[in-house]
């Protein structure tokens, strides 16, 4: 398991990237798998930073694990913010409406979860654990 530690600030968003994409390199990711994955991990940890950590007049880090085996690479982003369940959050109204018509946020919660092949959230003690799974594209596995 490789472990990731950052400050739970906007400045360790490229860094995060940068870790998923070594990883992804490992697991033999494709691309576009690759794109999704840092798009969730990206949504998730940019509203712990924004929502649980500086609006909330909170400081802390953000620690990612990663798991490669050989179906899948599976990445869990811990943070000490308030607690926050994405899967509790209701699905954006009228996808299908002009962007105008839209109301506000939401969206990439919605497209984080829906972005990977597993999503899952936990409160284990003081913590939240997001964790993404996303499979590897060789087909017996699916």
């Amino acid at each position: 398991m490789e472990i990731l530690k950052v400050p739970g600030n906007l400045d360790s968003l490229q860094i995060i990237a940068e870790f998923l994409k070594e990883l992804s390199n490992q697991a033999g990711l494709e691309k576009k798998t690759l794109y999704k994955l840092r798009l969730a991990v990206d949504e998730i940890v940019t509203n712990i930073i924004i929502h649980g950590y500086e609006e909330a007049g909170l400081s802390g880090d953000i620690e990612i694990k990663a798991q490669i085996d050989e179906k899948s690479l599976t990445i869990v982003v811990e943070d000490t913010g308030y607690e926050f369940d994405p899967t509790k959050q209701k699905p954006p109204e009228n996808l299908n409406s002009p962007l105008e018509e839209r109301k506000v946020g939401g969206l990439g919660v919605f497209l984080a979860i829906h972005a990977v092949d597993e999503f899952v959230y936990e409160r284990i003690e003081d913590r939240n654990s997001n964790k993404f799974v996303v499979y590897k594209a060789n087909k017996e596995y699916l």
